[in-house]
């Protein structure tokens, strides 16, 4: 049996930017982080005497005898891809909920090509994650998605993501004093709104508007130089990124109708006005998590005023591992191994 544990990411400047149908024109650049919260995917050979030859379970519960019958789309596609034939059983459990704005479809895209490759004795590093899992969601499954989760996840850590035209991209870990980065981390909020949405649908929308959203896109890219600059030069104030996250989400949530609601517009005027410096929706928008930025004497204020709104408080940690398996045992590979003499 093999186990993954795939992190989800807290994007907070640049987003839009890694949609290929920006970049391959006009570059792109992201800066994130990784969060001490985890998709976890098991996977194992199913013994034949099994009834089904599949079974997925993750919301529901899939027993199939054929992938073409198989009904969640990136256990599919990855199973037809890879041509598997064995018997296998997967199981999938989040600490967070999905579609919420932290990553989780490319978490569990993740998860899943890094569980099958190293079932078979496949080992992936993690720009290769992170390619195939683009190739995925992008050219596979055709799904209206950015290409800086897949990688956020697939490596961890505090990085700067950029984007070339040619479709490569760069990555690197945003250097900063482990004191500068506790005290970033001590100024952040995270709280969940309960609204679920599909990224896709609103990244299509937004895909659409690009033409007519060239000069704020490019807007948002020179904030994420800001946002860097601000982190890795020890003279700057840390309270500048709080500032900076609320100049982002002004444009951010111009760019199309889908991307805010009264609702969360009602939620970010209260916070500032009870002690947030700045703040976002993560992700597409519409919904799902909500960051802020506030001093550490602001934050029990802020956590009470967020009841009004019926948010969730979710603690976190940073964190840097990325995609990793936290658990082999050993046998599969001898049981694939000793299939193939």
């Amino acid at each position: 049996m093999i186990l993954t544990r795939t992190p989800f990411r807290i994007s907070f400047f640049g987003g839009g930017t890694d949609l290929p149908e920006w970049y391959k024109k006009y570059n792109g650049e992201v800066l994130s982080t990784s969060i001490d919260k985890y998709c976890y995917i098991s996977a194992r050979f199913l013994p034949s005497f099994f009834q089904n030859k599949f079974r997925i379970v993750y919301s529901r519960v899939e027993e199939k005898n054929s992938i073409n019958d198989i009904e969640h789309p990136v256990v599919k596609a990855l199973m037809a891809k890879m041509k598997i034939t064995d018997g296998i059983e997967l199981h999938h459990f989040s600490d967070l909920p999905a579609r919420s704005g932290v990553g989780s479809s490319s978490s569990f895209s993740v998860g899943v090509i890094n569980a099958l490759n190293s079932l078979y004795a496949q080992e992936k590093t993690k720009r290769e994650l992170s390619m195939d899992a683009i190739d995925l969601e992008q050219n596979i499954l055709k799904e209206s998605v950015g290409s800086q989760d897949q990688i956020a996840v697939s490596y961890g850590g505090f990085n700067h993501i950029y984007f070339h035209k040619d479709g490569k991209f760069d990555i690197e870990q945003v250097k900063i004093s482990q004191e500068r980065l506790n005290t970033l981390k001590d100024n952040l909020l995270l709280f969940y709104t309960g609204i679920t949405r599909l990224s896709s649908k609103i990244q299509k929308t937004q895909i659409k508007k690009i033409p007519q959203n060239i000069d704020k896109l490019k807007a948002i890219q020179s904030l994420t130089k800001i946002g860097l600059e601000i982190l890795t030069n020890e003279k700057r104030i840390i309270d500048d990124f709080g500032y900076l996250l609320g100049e982002s989400w002004k444009i951010k949530e111009s760019l199309t109708d889908e991307i805010s609601s009264d609702y969360i517009k009602n939620v970010y005027s209260e916070m500032l006005a009870r002690g947030a410096l700045g703040g976002k929706v993560l992700g597409a928008g519409g919904g799902g998590f909500m960051i802020f930025y506030a001093n550490p004497e602001n934050h029990e204020v802020l956590i009470r005023a967020s009841k009004k709104f019926n948010l969730i408080h979710v603690p976190f940690n940073f964190e840097d591992s990325g995609s990793k398996i936290i658990y082999q045992q050993e046998w599969e590979f001898l049981r694939y191994f000793f299939a193939l003499l």
